[in-house]
């Protein structure tokens, strides 16, 4: 092997994605990263993605992660991910929003190879802003919270859903649930969801009118306390619509939820880790200036209820590690609660990231690399083994 793939640890230097819907200073006050000029840091990329790639250094020199790869797959990724995925299949974030992102649906990995070539055949360019699909994979994601992480993820109960929105008594969206009280099935669902992201003009402003005012006169709970805050960052959006349609919930620190693809859902505040399959694909349903192809959304969601115990991600304690299961192989995620000398095996390409203090990390060698917290290094999977030592948590990022 060349010098290249000997170094078993490579310090990140990792971009920082400045989206106007960032918080300002959650990464600083958690990582002590610098923000001089009061920028949104919204998301930190860990990863080989080409829009935020990582930088290693290679004989002094900053180099992409992804070049790094590249140039020596089977070793770096493993022979069998080198060969299924072709690249490092997954991208690892530290997401901080101070405002709510969209409301998103992700496709099936089918759906995506085929709405991709789709567009190819149509010549829609890429960066198109009716384009609806960027890469032919899918995005299911799994957050971390590391501070309170207010989100919403699949559909409520249908009876809860009628219910909410009977209280409203608005004129113009009536027969939409008066339909789906006589189907209160998965077509049903999808009727009124469709037909309601649809309302053009007036009628669209005099339902968005209508809710926002009974929402003001009502007692207060959490869902219309949501919807009025929502409407100050998005007014006039139908997107408001969707904490009636939706469960919300907020994450506490060290807890987790999984996404799955064909799954409504949107972050609204907190900050969290992100993990990820390496993919941009994002069909919108609201709360967005951006582009909603309501049509392709429909087909790309299931429109099924999500049981409220289903929404948390039970961690498998292994000892020395909290193992977050999720059903694809494209990443995993664990957290070492205050690792102490750890011996940990690999054989897959990971990132650590140490959450509340430094971290050191040895191969048996006895070559050794300390980061500070927020600071991530990448391992090879020819590193094979490594001792870990924390004084507090240490994220992994794998597959």
């Amino acid at each position: 092997m060349s010098t290249n793939v000997s170094t078993p640890f490579f310090v990140m230097n990792n971009k920082i994605q400045n989206y106007p819907w960032g918080s300002v200073d959650s990464v600083s006050k958690l990582f002590n990263i610098a923000n001089p000029d009061s920028q949104p840091q919204a998301e930190i990329w860990m990863g080989a993605h080409p829009n935020g790639c990582s930088e290693i250094e290679i004989d002094g020199k900053p180099t992409l992660l992804s070049d790094f790869i590249q140039q020596h797959k089977p070793e770096i990724l493993s022979p069998q991910t080198a060969e299924q995925f072709g690249e490092l299949p997954y991208l690892f974030k530290v997401l901080a929003a101070a405002q709510a992102l969209s409301i998103q649906v992700h496709p099936s990995k089918q759906e995506a190879e085929i709405g991709f070539e789709k567009e190819n055949q149509q010549g829609i360019a890429l960066n198109a802003a009716n384009r609806n699909y960027k890469d032919p994979n899918h995005k299911p994601e799994l957050v971390y919270a590391l501070t309170p992480y207010q989100a919403m993820n699949g559909f409520r109960p249908l009876a809860e859903i009628i219910d909410n929105f009977e209280q409203l008594n608005i004129q113009p969206l009536k027969p939409l649930i008066d339909a789906l009280k006589r189907a209160q099935n998965e077509s049903g669902l999808e009727a009124f969801f469709t037909q309601l992201l649809s309302l053009q003009g007036e009628e669209k402003t005099d339902a968005v009118g209508a809710l926002l005012s009974h929402v003001k006169a009502s007692i207060k709970n959490e869902t219309y306390a949501l919807i009025e805050e929502l409407s100050v960052q998005y007014p006039g959006d139908i997107g408001l619509f969707a904490p009636l349609m939706l469960h919300v919930l907020t994450l506490q620190p060290g807890e987790a939820m999984y996404l799955d693809a064909r799954t409504p859902h949107a972050y609204l505040k907190g900050t969290g880790l992100e993990i990820m399959a390496n993919s941009d694909n994002v069909l919108r349903a609201g709360l967005t200036p951006k582009h909603m192809d309501v049509a392709e959304l429909a087909k790309c969601t299931k429109f099924a209820e999500k049981p409220a115990e289903t929404l948390l991600l039970e961690p498998v304690d292994q000892g020395d590690i909290l193992l977050f299961p999720v059903p694809v192989p494209d990443f995993k995620f664990a957290i070492f609660p205050q690792p102490h000398s750890v011996e940990v095996s690999i054989d897959s390409a990971e990132v650590l990231m140490p959450l509340d203090a430094g971290l050191t990390v040895e191969n048996d060698q006895g070559i050794s690399v300390t980061i500070d917290k927020g600071q991530s290094v990448f391992v090879p999977a020819y590193t094979a083994s490594y001792k870990l030592s924390s004084a507090g948590r240490v994220a992994r990022a794998y597959n």
